[in-house]
């Protein structure tokens, strides 16, 4: 896999920076970790929300409420095989970030086969999580990439 270039970093800490300071007693963030599916299958993600109450231990694709990958020199293999996988763990949420263009693809509805559903959304457009707080809304044109 091609390494992590300057465009990616800076989209993942202005993200991170954004969902740390937001007040979110209910769920946890895990950034840039190492996501566990299953014993032998794992994934790493730019961030995963994931309900507090099932701790970091207890993570699995099913009760993930939102993973995030950026990318600028990976996004074909986030948007392909690593969606893929991520759906067939159950993953109910997926945004893939291009961080050159500041554009996402978001995946929804998981099958074993892949997503039956995704959307594209430009810079401007509002991004809004589907089963994660809606305080992590967000637009990509609004992130501190300084």
């Amino acid at each position: 896999m091609s390494p992590k270039g300057l465009e990616h970093e800076a989209v993942k800490i202005a993200l991170a920076d954004r969902w740390y300071r937001l007040p979110h007693d209910d769920c946890g963030l895990a950034v840039a970790t190492t996501f566990r599916l299953s014993e032998d299958t794992y994934l790493e993600s730019d961030a995963v929300i994931y309900p507090r109450a099932t701790g970091l231990k207890e993570i699995a694709g099913a009760n993930a409420l939102l993973v995030v990958e950026s990318a600028d020199s990976s996004l074909r293999y986030d948007m392909g095989r690593k969606a893929t996988l991520y759906a067939s763990f159950g993953v109910r949420e997926l945004w893939a970030i291009d961080a050159a263009r500041l554009t996402a693809r978001v995946f929804a509805d998981p099958s074993p086969e892949g997503y039956r559903s995704t959307q594209d959304f430009d810079a401007s457009d509002p991004l809004a999580p589907r089963f994660a707080p809606r305080e992590l809304a967000l637009r990509l044109d609004e992130l501190d990439l300084a």
